[in-house]
């Protein structure tokens, strides 16, 4: 698992600057940017506040860590729901100027 692409990925698409991230996740700024380096892998209770911070479903950033070795077992079912987590999720911050999400997400 590729947890550092994963948030890499879900930060840009939120339009969030890593120290704002982890703001609203209540982490520590240095922890986001050994994540995304891949120096630390983030536990479990990190994933939790990252998703949370990210308005996105742990499921779905599993998936955009995973690797093709990570990939083997899960069904087409499956691949079709996070699929469609994936597209709520893209046009929802589409939708949304980026000064704007960044100025909500300093309210939240």
């Amino acid at each position: 698992m590729n947890y550092g692409k994963a948030l890499r990925i879900a930060r840009a698409v939120a339009g969030l600057e890593q120290r704002q991230l982890a703001k609203n996740a209540g982490l520590d700024p240095s922890h986001i940017s050994l994540i995304e380096s891949g120096s630390r892998k983030p536990s479990v209770g990190a994933i939790a506040k990252i998703c949370s911070a990210l308005r996105i479903p742990e499921p779905l950033f599993t998936m955009l860590a995973a690797e093709s070795g990570d990939l083997s077992g899960i069904g087409e079912e499956e691949f079709g729901e996070i699929g469609s987590y994936l597209a709520r999720f893209l046009m929802r911050y589409e939708s949304t100027p980026k000064k704007r999400r960044q100025n909500r997400s300093h309210s939240a």
